[in-house]
Formats: C-alpha cells, sequence, structure tokens
C-alpha cells in the first residue's frame, strides 16, 4: 500500500535540513541525498514515509523526524523556538504537507479542535492540564499509536472530517479501536501527548532525546573522534553503568552499532515495573544524542525492537544477555 503511496503526490521540493540535503513531496515521503565526496549511506537516495518511533510514533529517517523536514520544504524555516509542527488531524504518521503546520504549543492546544477535546478528555478540563499536564487521568492510554498510518489525499481528508466532526460533538468515546473509528465508523479513545522537547543532560557532551528525567552519561566519550559511536561502543562492556539519575541505573547489556547510531540495551535497577531500557545514541551538532525508544517488560522484546534498529537478524538464543 505505501510502496504505491510513495508515487501519489502533487509537488516535490529540494529542501536543506539540519546538515543534509532532501528531496521531498507533498504527500510526506523524502529522500535523504547522498553527501559530497562520501561515500553513499543505506538510506540515501531511498524514497521513503520513514519508519515510526517506538517510543512517541513520529515517522523517522534515520534520526531525523519527518515531519519536520516535510514542514520545513513546503512552509518554511521554524519561525522561532517556541514554534513547534503540528499534525492537523492528530495522526503522526500523515505527513502530508496539506497536514502540517508551525504552531506554538499553547495554540496547538487552543486552535487544533481535536488535540484540545483528546487533552479535555484525557485530563478532565483544560484547567487540570494546565495545574499537573503529567496527571492524565488514563496515562495508559496516551501511548498507543497503533491506530496512526500513512494515508492517501482521499483518506486524509475523510479522517480528519470524522475527527473534527467528534471534536464538535462534546461526546466522551466508548469502545471500538481509533483506527476503525477514524477509518470506518467507530469511536476514538486516544489522546495525544506532546513532543519533550531535546535537552542537554547531567553530562557535557551527552544531549537526552524523548528522555524527561535528567541524566549523566558516565561512558560518555568527552569529545568526537573520528569513530564517536565505534568508541562509545567499546566502553559500554556488559554491565557497564550506561545512564544514572535520581531513580536508579541503566547497566549494559548489549551495544551495537547501526547505520549511523548506536543501539544501547540496558536492565534498569531499583525494582522498575519495566526492567528493561533501548536507548538510539546519534552523533548530532558536535554531541552525542540520547534518545529514549522504550521500556519493555520482557528482554525478548527489547532484543527484537534493538535488532531492528541495527538491522540484524534476531537472535532466538538470547539466554546470554539474561
Amino acid at each position: 500500500m505505501e510502496t504505491g503511496q510513495l508515487d501519489q503526490f502533487d509537488r516535490e521540493v529540494d529542501v536543506e535540513y539540519r546538515g543534509e540535503v532532501y528531496h521531498a513531496r507533498d504527500n510526506g515521503a523524502v529522500c535523504r541525498q547522498v553527501k559530497p565526496d562520501q561515500r553513499k549511506r543505506r538510506l540515501d537516495d531511498v524514497w521513503t514515509f520513514g519508519h515510526p518511533s517506538a517510543s512517541n510514533g513520529y515517522m523517522r529517517v534515520a534520526y531525523e523526524v519527518v515531519h519536520r523536514i516535510v514542514a520545513t520544504a513546503f512552509h518554511g524555516e521554524q519561525p522561532s523556538e517556541k514554534h513547534i509542527v503540528d499534525h492537523i488531524d492528530t495522526n503522526r504518521r500523515n505527513n502530508r504537507a496539506e497536514n502540517l503546520r508551525w504552531i506554538t504549543r499553547l495554540d496547538n492546544l487552543l486552535l487544533n479542535p481535536i488535540t484540545l477535546r483528546r487533552i479535555v478528555i484525557a485530563y478532565g478540563s483544560l484547567d487540570e492540564f494546565f495545574k499537573n499536564p503529567g496527571a492524565a487521568r488514563d496515562a495508559g492510554s496516551i501511548s498507543s499509536f497503533e491506530w496512526m498510518k500513512t494515508v492517501s489525499k482521499e483518506e486524509a481528508q475523510e479522517s480528519r472530517n470524522r475527527l473534527l466532526t467528534w471534536a464538535d460533538s462534546g461526546q466522551i468515546p466508548k469502545g471500538g479501536q481509533l483506527g476503525d473509528w477514524v477509518y470506518g465508523g467507530q469511536r476514538p479513545e486516544e489522546p495525544v501527548v506532546e513532543e519533550i522537547p531535546d535537552k542537554q543532560s547531567l553530562t557535557p557532551m551527552a544531549m537526552q532525546r524523548n528522555w524527561k528525567m535528567p541524566s549523566e552519561f558516565p561512558m560518555c566519550p568527552d569529545g568526537i573522534g573520528s569513530e564517536p559511536l565505534c568508541e562509545y561502543a567499546n566502553s559500554l562492556e556488559f554491565g557497564t553503568v550506561f545512564s544514572r539519575n535520581s531513580f536508579g541505573e541503566s547497566l549494559t547489556v548489549v551495544a551495537e552499532q547501526g547505520d549511523e547510531l548506536l543501539s544501547v540495551l540496558c536492565s534498569l535497577t531499583g525494582n522498575p515495573i519495566k526492567e528493561w531500557a533501548l536507548t538510539r545514541v546519534t552523533v548530532e551538532e558536535g554531541k552525542f544524542f540520547h534518545e529514549s525508544i522504550s521500556t519493555y517488560f520482557r528482554l525478548q522484546g527489547a532484543m527484537k525492537e534493538h535488532c531492528k534498529l541495527v538491522d540484524v537478524p534476531l537472535d532466538e538464543s538470547i539466554d546470554d544477555y539474561s
């Protein structure tokens, strides 16, 4: 389905974004270009809608989010640091140009009726949201992105109309899967959660992405060498402390390089509900960015996602990491 949709577009433009040049189409597809005088990377010259992040549902190509590339291509540079990209229909996989706009976080809450309605359902009222954004009534439901998908122009318009009708109804939805409702006729249940901005960690060379708690990364290199990710990986032996914060430590289970990334699977100390965590490390803007992918109840689930990141087959005998 998505393969055919890649070629269904009206406009195609070139855009420079964070040191890379992309072709971008108004259907939300992007194609990263080979850097001059450098070897071709695995994702260069490949048209794609991207791959969904396990932690927040946004589509990514390498370590960049697709919606920012498309928004920059068709709507210009980010107006200010306060502006984010708003998915008008709240479908994070629908990166069609007409579904994106630069908007401030507050305006995103107040001017997008779909987002506003979801927040009211999740928190009870806007007043409760502003009092404590971390106290959603149904915190478990806001982490699911299964209903979201890449859509055609016709599907995008139909699903947006359905969501707007629901937002105006004033009714709290019950029952059914959100995807069934958006694309078929039932009612939605999923509120959205805001992007967590990138932030400086407690370690000078380390940045945090999708990572709320200020943390330190003891084994993070002090500088960017000729092979920075390889150097970082070599320092992360089994049992090494990868990160540390007020809740406890994460201990390295396996650290492995993929295409322009380092995947680090850890066990968590301090009796957490989920014992395993996965982090993607990339080098951006002269620093090491640590992106929290997700936490997991079972090692096998964490290993499965780790293998996807580094593009290797899942080793069925994972008892060595137990």
